[in-house]
């Protein structure tokens, strides 16, 4: 038996997000595969921003490198995978299960300041590090003006 958390704040951002999207862009929609619109979780993810490039890091405990997929396509990054949930053994009893278990999906619109070649992903202690260098052309340059 499958247990899931139901989190609505979480299901209302997410639809938010998707409404932005095709009111956005209403060209570009596509109907995704099934089982790709929800995942059964969605890992947390940080994303902050220097002046060379974009760090996204992804919490994903449990998690094996192999059982992770990143991808870029049409500008949007793509982070999927699964965490499988523990076998179930004679004797042994649940008196809590909070931890999320399945296949998760996320996607994140890659700004259009990134090379998109250059893209890393470094897996550490359950943590992916995704670094999104921006493009040499896009930094911004500073120019001094002489007053006269």
């Amino acid at each position: 038996m499958k247990l899931m958390q139901l989190d609505p704040l979480r299901e209302m951002e997410t639809l938010s997000s998707r409404l932005n999207r095709i009111f956005a862009n209403p060209t570009s929609v596509d109907m995704p595969a099934e089982g790709s619109v929800f995942g059964d979780w969605m890992p947390a993810m940080d994303i902050e921003e220097n002046d060379k490039e974009y760090v996204i890091k992804a919490d994903l405990p449990a998690i094996k490198r192999e059982e992770v997929k990143v991808g870029i396509a049409d500008g949007v990054l793509t982070v999927e995978g699964e965490r499988k949930q523990e076998k179930e053994e004679k004797g042994k009893k649940f008196h809590r299960v909070e931890r999320s278990f399945g296949r998760f999906v996320r996607r994140i619109a890659v700004p259009t300041d990134v090379d998109q070649m250059k893209v890393t992903a470094v897996f550490t202690d359950g943590v992916l590090n995704l670094h999104l260098p921006k493009l040499e052309n896009a930094k911004p340059k500073t120019v001094d003006i002489k007053v006269t």
